[in-house]
């Protein structure tokens, strides 16, 4: 259980920031910019779900919740040193990952299939799930650099490069079942 009886400790002051076996890292360190970016991320998420409807609003409070599993994953390295752990870490599971994989094939079930590419828009929701999925992509492309250098959970990769799916046919949800997306047209400016 966290207890946060103090919101400042001041411990950050010199450009360092703990992880969740203790040890100090510097604020720019992959690792911290891949579990920030993941928590930019749940904010986002977080104001997505201002708008979107009772459904949708619960598989994306559930995601939120994950975010914070995966935030939690990242800042705790060395996988193999899980059993000598004080605590068990909090790791992603592949049962996360099948969650989204069947929320997105129901999403899906609905969707007429795309003959182009979409523009990000449409609804404000649309927009605001695009937002979710080129961060998430984003915070992808972060975990996969920081597993070139360090050990790293491959679900959480898994996880992010199926969330990023999931924002995706959300997106088209919003958009009235995918009848409002916005169509990429080539070279329609030229």
């Amino acid at each position: 259980m966290v207890v946060l009886n103090k919101i400042y400790t001041k411990t950050g002051d010199d450009g360092e920031t703990a992880l969740g076996n203790g040890a100090r890292v510097a604020k720019h360190s992959m690792r911290v910019t891949a579990y920030g970016t993941v928590d930019e991320l749940n904010a986002i998420v977080g104001l997505a779900r201002l708008q979107a409807g009772t459904d949708l609003d619960a598989q994306m409070a559930r995601i939120q919740n994950d975010l914070f599993d995966l935030g939690a994953d990242l800042c705790r390295p060395d996988m193999e040193q899980d059993a000598d752990a004080e605590y068990p870490p909090l790791r992603i599971v592949s049962s996360q990952v099948d969650r989204l994989e069947t929320e997105i094939d129901a999403m899906n079930a609905h969707l007429e299939p795309l003959r182009s590419f979409i523009l990000p828009g449409g609804s404000a929701l649309s927009a605001h799930m695009h937002q979710c999925r080129t961060v998430a992509r984003r915070a992808e492309r972060h975990v996969v650099q920081l597993a070139t250098m360090e050990s790293v959970n491959p679900a959480a990769v898994k996880y992010l490069n199926r969330l990023s799916d999931w924002f995706f046919v959300a997106a088209r949800i919003a958009n009235d079942g995918g009848k409002a997306d916005v169509l990429w047209v080539p070279g329609a400016s030229r």
